[in-house]
């Protein structure tokens, strides 16, 4: 993907303002940035979800594969660019059905269980998740811990097989050993799909990302490699933050 000079205002009043960015295959890219700075906000713009709040505008482009992703039917982007948020939002059904559910609305016919559940199988595997629910496919995903309802809301999104992946803090509400979990599979994903993620947590970001975009005030004020960023940041707001000194 491509962010080219894109600006967004809710009901005027600017949240981000003239960042551009490149979402690059193989790679995980960090935003991070204090609280209200603009990154969530400019996140849910790359599968259009700013636009559900019909008080938002945008202006510059977003381009997947070079095409305006405003040309874009919604529903279609949102599976070739899905999005896990903030805390796990399982369905009230079973660990199967929740990622059978987007096998399903994917065709025009309904496939029978069988016939899914390979690739099932398969976007739980992706996700980590596989040898610890394959016994339990028919139990209700709510019934499972918080770490594993976020790693089964990363496999419902990868079932769509998309080509880019955004998070926004999913690992704020879990555990220390749930967060090295999903940040190992992270890791993983980034070979075979693009990710963003937001994370406030610096150590994460420094751990997993390739390249880090810092943001404040709704601008882009950094972006380079993890290890720059963190280690020989060019801008003195950057230090800043990196070092704790505001945040």
């Amino acid at each position: 993907m491509a962010i080219e000079d894109v600006s967004i205002a809710y009901s005027g009043i600017p949240a981000v303002r003239n960042v551009s960015l490149p979402v690059r295959q193989g790679e995980v890219l960090g935003l991070i940035g204090p609280s209200g700075c603009g990154k969530t906000t400019l996140l849910r713009s790359l599968n259009r979800l700013t636009e559900l709040n019909r008080a938002t505008s945008l202006t510059g482009r977003i381009a997947l594969d070079d095409t305006d992703i405003t040309t874009l039917e919604p529903t279609l982007l949102r599976r070739r660019v899905t999005m896990v948020f903030q805390q796990p939002n399982p369905f009230p059904m079973s660990v199967f059905d929740n990622v059978a559910y987007v096998l399903r609305e994917q065709g025009s016919r309904k496939p029978p269980k069988k016939e899914l559940r390979v690739q099932v199988q398969d976007a739980l595997t992706r996700a980590g998740l596989w040898d610890e629910v394959q016994d339990k496919l028919d139990h209700p995903a709510l019934r499972l811990s918080g770490g594993q309802q976020q790693r089964l809301c990363i496999a419902r999104a990868l079932a769509a097989r998309p080509e880019v992946l955004l998070l926004d803090e999913p690992c704020s509400a879990l555990d220390p050993r749930s967060t090295a979990v999903i940040e190992d599979l992270i890791v993983r994903l980034r070979d075979e799909v693009a990710v963003v993620i937001v994370t406030h947590n610096l150590q994460q970001a420094h751990r997993i990302a390739d390249h880090v975009a810092f943001m404040y005030l709704g601008e882009l004020v950094e972006y380079g490699p993890a290890a720059q960023i963190f280690r020989r940041p060019r801008e003195q707001r950057t230090r800043e933050y990196v070092s704790g000194a505001f945040g």
